[in-house]
């Protein structure tokens, strides 16, 4: 049983609360979010995605294009609706609403969705989950030549 612990529980008893927690249960205590693609909340989607990046010659704006093949939120049996897509970590949860199923001879097949960084600190925030999620699926990283 858990120890009581007041509403106005000082710093001490919160500590000690932590420890008998870390004790108890150690795994939840250590706990990390893995990373995580969604298409409908609370689903994660199994199926690993193609990404490419663009990013302005200023570094200031980006775009991210996700291109999921026969992922698991478009099988038939999924009665899930497809909401956006959210790219969700330790550090939170980015958004993006511009998702589009594509379908060959009326059967869908993939999903291709696109998320617009508007800032370098948006740039960043998506590259972290990035090598986090690329970390955790075994996806590699390989740079476009340029023509130049």
């Amino acid at each position: 049983p858990r120890p009581p612990v007041s509403p106005r529980a000082g710093l001490r008893e919160s500590l000690q609360m932590r420890q008998w927690e870390k004790t108890y249960f150690p795994a939840e205590s250590n706990r990390t979010i893995m990373a995580k693609i969604q298409f409908s909340r609370g689903i994660d989607e199994p199926a690993v995605p193609d990404v490419r990046l663009t990013r302005s010659r200023d570094g200031r704006s980006g775009t991210a294009t996700f291109y999921f093949e026969r992922p698991q939120a478009l099988n038939k049996e999924s009665t899930d609706e497809i909401t956006g897509m959210y790219l969700i970590d330790e550090e939170g949860e980015i958004t993006s609403r511009e998702v589009k199923a594509r379908f060959v001879n009326g059967e869908p097949v993939g999903i291709e969705a696109t998320h617009v960084m508007k800032s370098p600190a948006d740039w960043e925030r998506f590259m972290r989950f990035m090598e986090s999620y690329a970390a955790e699926n075994g996806l590699g990283f390989t740079k476009s030549q340029s023509g130049s």
